[in-house]
C-alpha cells in the first residue's frame, strides 16, 4: 500500500511539473512576441482590422453574409470530423478549404466588383483617407436612399394628414430611446414608413428610428421638451421632437395630423411647414457630412459602431 502511495504521488508530481513547464512555456512564447514586436507589426494588426471591419459593412445584409455562415458551419463541420477522425469527411472537406479563396472570389465576385467600383470614383481617391472612402461611399448612399424614402413617404401621409415622428440617428447613440420600442431592424421602405404610422396599427403613436439607412426600431418614445416658450398650438409629437434635437445631434422629422405640415427638428430648434426640396437639402446637410468632416469625426463614428 505504501509503495503505491508513492508511485501515485510520483506521477502526481511529474504531472504538476509537466503542467507547470507548459505554462513557462506559454509565457516564454509571449514574452518572445513582444521582444520581437515592432511598430510595422502594430500597423499590420490595424490594416488587417480595418480591412475585416469594411468587407462586413460591405457584405452585411447582402447574399453574401448568407455565404459567410454556410462556410463557418462547414468550417465547424471540418472540426468536428477531424476530431472524430472521419478520414473521408474530412479528406472532401480540406480539398475544399484548400480552394476557399478561389471559391470566394467565385461566390462574392458581384461584392468585389462594388467594393473596386467604389474604392476607385473620385470622391474615394480625394483624399489620405481613401480606402476608408469606399466604407463611407456606401454608407453616405444607404443614408441618400433613407432619406429619398423617407420624404417621399411624409409627402404621402402629409396628403392623407397621417401624424408621424420619424428620428434619424446620427453621431448619438439612441440605445436608450430605442429599448424603450420595439426593434424591428428591416429594410427601410416607403410602404413600411406608412404602415407603421398608419392611424390603427399598435406602434403608430411612438417614434420611428432610422439607423444605418435601415428601419431599426418603431413605437419608441422621446424625451418632451422643457422649454416653456413652445407655442401652444404644437402637439405632443412636436414638443417630442424638439426634446429629441435637445438631448442629441438626431434629425427629428414630423408630419402633424391636424394639418399636414412637415417639420424638421435639429438642435433644439423646429422648422415648420417645410417643403420636400428644403427637406431634403437639410437632411444631406445634417446626416451626409463633407469629406473634411468625414475625416476629423471618424473616430467618433468608430466609437459609435463598436458601442451598437
Amino acid at each position: 500500500m505504501l509503495g503505491l502511495n508513492v508511485i501515485t504521488m510520483a506521477l502526481h508530481f511529474r504531472y504538476v511539473k509537466n503542467l507547470w513547464n507548459s505554462v513557462m512555456d506559454f509565457f516564454n512564447q509571449i514574452q518572445g512576441l513582444f521582444g520581437t514586436f515592432k511598430i510595422i507589426d502594430a500597423v499590420d494588426i490595424l490594416f488587417v482590422a480595418l480591412l475585416l471591419f469594411f468587407v462586413f459593412r460591405v457584405i452585411r445584409d447582402t447574399r453574401a453574409m448568407q455565404l459567410i455562415k454556410g462556410i463557418i458551419l462547414i468550417a465547424v463541420l471540418y472540426f468536428l470530423v477531424t476530431f472524430l477522425g472521419m478520414s473521408a469527411s474530412s479528406y472532401i472537406l480540406r480539398s475544399v478549404f484548400a480552394n476557399i479563396l478561389v471559391l470566394l472570389v467565385i461566390l462574392f465576385s458581384p461584392e468585389i466588383r462594388n467594393v473596386l467600383e467604389e474604392m476607385g470614383n473620385g470622391a474615394a481617391r480625394s483624399s489620405f483617407f481613401g480606402m476608408i472612402k469606399s466604407g463611407k461611399a456606401i454608407e453616405a448612399m444607404e443614408t441618400n436612399k433613407a432619406i429619398d424614402i423617407v420624404i417621399k413617404a411624409c409627402v404621402d401621409m402629409s396628403d392623407s394628414k397621417t401624424g408621424a415622428l420619424i428620428v434619424f440617428e446620427n453621431h448619438t447613440h439612441l440605445r436608450e430611446i430605442i429599448e424603450s420600442g420595439t426593434i424591428i431592424n428591416a429594410k427601410l421602405s416607403r410602404e413600411l414608413v406608412e404602415n407603421v404610422f398608419f392611424p390603427k396599427a399598435p406602434m403608430h403613436d411612438g417614434a420611428l428610428i432610422i439607423r444605418d439607412g435601415r428601419a431599426y426600431a418603431a413605437g419608441c418614445i422621446l424625451p418632451l421638451t422643457r422649454n416653456t416658450d413652445i407655442s401652444s398650438s404644437l402637439g405632443t409629437r412636436h414638443r417630442a421632437a424638439i426634446g429629441m434635437s435637445q438631448e442629441s445631434d438626431a434629425v427629428v422629422v414630423v408630419v402633424s395630423e391636424e394639418t399636414g405640415n412637415i417639420s424638421i427638428a435639429y438642435g433644439g430648434t423646429l422648422q415648420q411647414n417645410v417643403s420636400s426640396g428644403v427637406m431634403r437639402d437639410f437632411m444631406i446637410n445634417k446626416l451626409i457630412p463633407s469629406v473634411s468632416e468625414e475625416n476629423t469625426s471618424l473616430v467618433k463614428k468608430f466609437t459609435r459602431r463598436f458601442k451598437k
